[in-house]
Formats: structure tokens, sequence, C-alpha cells
């Protein structure tokens, strides 16, 4: 298993600088990734590129460059290009997002989900492949019909044509899609005691592509505190918790929500989500159970972060990428120090 850094997107506490400080630190520390998100604020590309001059060895993956944002040709542009300047260090993450930014920040409809992704990164491996682009889907279809459009390929030799593809995924149908057509899982609120149900979904899709888990990287994103009193270190990841599993969507569709209720969280998500959705977020928050929290977490001392690596470790994990839930800089650069201490003494380095 690899570490990775996960440095989410820019909100009104975090600054770029802040987050160049901590993808440098990691480049020195041996850390195998770093991911940058976006959702309607800043954008994945941007903090990539910018990263990418200012740091040597560590891979530079999007987690996640959104499918409606983007055409499948653009996003092969960009990942052909981030992958040469970079020296062949990007990844490429994607998802749909869900459908309050689809349909409201990008004006795309999130209908067929599944088909769309599917669609989407067969144009994408198209493009990067340098073939002429000439596809016909039922949600793509290049070129279009009856116009002056003729089927282009890519206009310069990318540094790789195989960049490896993540997809963002939550429910069952997702995880198999994953399974089937990408090269790694992008996992959030991964629990090691759950993963079993997870990678069933993701074996059934390997089989149906005629592979194994072999070479497949389940990436699990993981907030980190450290600290000595574990409610208050669960305290500090109520807030995120609260805000995916009662905001982030609809009363009648949040995957983060249902993901929640098939862990076993029936009830507790309810509240969760009834408090947020009556604009009680500290409520909400309040109300996330801590054991979903130390589930889905990495929080306590040194010696539990190394016990909490090995359970991650032995549950499928390949890449291992921690979000450090911190108030300043220091911190920040403190959890990454201590938490590649505790990887190097917890023996399962790969």
């Amino acid at each position: 298993m690899r570490l990775g850094l996960n440095l989410g997107y820019q909100t009104a506490w975090t600054t770029p600088a802040d987050h160049l400080a901590m993808a440098r630190e990691a480049d020195r520390l041996g850390y195998s990734v770093l991911w940058a998100a976006e959702a309607y604020g800043s954008d994945t590309v941007s903090m990539l590129g910018w990263m990418a001059g200012q740091t040597e060895r560590i891979d530079l993956g999007a987690a996640v460059m959104q499918i409606p944002a983007r055409t499948p040709a653009m996003t092969a542009m960009t990942a052909a290009t981030l992958d040469t300047l970079s020296g062949g260090r990007f990844r490429l993450g994607l998802g749909v997002s869900g459908p309050q930014v689809s349909e409201g920040w990008h004006g795309v409809r999130f209908a067929k989900p599944l088909g769309r992704t599917r669609e989407y990164v067969d144009v994408v491996r198209l493009a990067l492949a340098r073939q002429p682009v000439s596809y016909q889907g039922e949600h793509y279809e290049l070129p279009l019909p009856g116009g002056a459009g003729k089927a282009l390929k890519l206009g310069f030799h990318p540094l790789r044509s195989d960049i490896p593809v993540y997809l963002a995924a939550v429910g069952p149908k997702n995880l198999e899609l994953a399974g089937e057509i990408a090269d790694g899982w992008l996992a959030i609120f991964f629990a090691p005691d759950a993963a079993g149900d997870h990678l069933a979904h993701i074996e059934a899709g390997r089989a149906k592509a005629g592979k194994d888990l072999t070479g497949f990287d389940v990436v699990a994103s993981v907030p980190v505190v450290i600290g000595d009193d574990l409610d208050a270190c669960a305290d500090v990841i109520r807030p995120y918790a609260a805000l995916y599993v009662g905001g982030m969507g609809s009363r009648e569709q949040n995957f983060y929500n249902a993901l929640a209720v098939r862990m076993g969280y029936a009830a507790e998500a309810k509240v969760v989500q009834d408090l947020y959705l009556s604009r009680q977020p500290r409520e909400a928050a309040a109300a996330v159970p801590r054991d979903f929290i130390e589930r889905t977490s990495i929080i306590g001392t040194r010696e539990q972060v190394v016990r909490r690596i090995r359970e991650y470790a032995s549950a499928g994990v390949g890449t291992l990428s921690i979000s450090p839930y911190v108030g300043d800089l220091k911190s920040g650069l403190d959890t990454l120090r201590i938490v590649a201490e505790a990887y190097q003494e917890s023996g399962v380095a790969s």
C-alpha cells in the first residue's frame, strides 16, 4: 500500500500557498500521489498545473475532473497536456458529480450517469491513443451527423497514451462499472471492516472485462486528526461527514446518505439529513455517530494511526490518501510527517 495526499479544493479557510506547501512536503516525504478536487469553486486542472512545475516526483491526481464540466475530447487534451508537462505523473480521476451541481452549475442533465460515464471514458481513451475520434453512442456522437465536422485526432504526441483512469464511485452499479472500465476506484467513507461488500462489486466488474483485481488501485480518501482525545478528534471531522450525509444532494437523491444506510446507519443518517436540510448544520454534525467517524477516518495517537494503516492495507487499499483535518499549515505539515513515520512503522510499504 502507498500513501497519498488529498488536498480537496480551495475553501474560505485555505490558500493556494498552503496547499502548495503541503504538496511539496508530501513530495519530500515520499508520498506517491497528491489529489486535487473541484465542485463549483476552484478547479482541479489549474491547481494541478500549478503544482506540476513545483514538485518533482509525486504523481498528480484529479479527484475528480467533473464529467459534466468538460467534453470528453477536452478532458483528453487536458490529461495529455498535464501528463506531458509533469513528465508522466498525471492520474485522471473522473466523476459525474451530483444532480444539484450537474444541472444547477453546469446545465447538464444528470440522467443515465452510468451510460454517460462509460461512453465518456471510451472517447477519452480513443483521443489519448491518437485515433481519429469517431464515436456513435447514445450520449456522445462524434463527429455530429449532417454537419461540417470531421473525425480529428489529438494534435500532438503525448508522453503516454495509457494515462490511468480512476472513477469516483459510491453505489453498487457504479462500483461495478469502475471495476470494468477503470484502472482504479476513488473511494469516500471507506470503512476497512466493510471493504468486502465494496470489492465484491469491483470484482464483478473486473470479471466482465476478463480481469481480476491485479493492478487495480483502490484509493481510499481518509480524514486524519492526530490527538489523544478521540471525542475531540471526531468533532473536527463531524461537520464534513454531516455535509455529505446530510446535505450533499436532495432528500430524494443523496448517494452518501444511501452509503451510510448500507453501512448500518439508517436511523442516524435520517436524523443527520433532516437536521441539515432544516438548516441546522451544527446539530446535524453533532448527530453523526462517533462510530461512523472511527470506521471511516483515522483519529487518535500515533500508535492508533499505525494500527489503522495496517487495517486499510489488509482491506485491500492500494493507495491510502489522507486528508489532514487541521486548523493551520504547521499542523498539516506535522500530520503529514506523523503519518509518513507511522506508515514506515506499520510495515505495509510497497
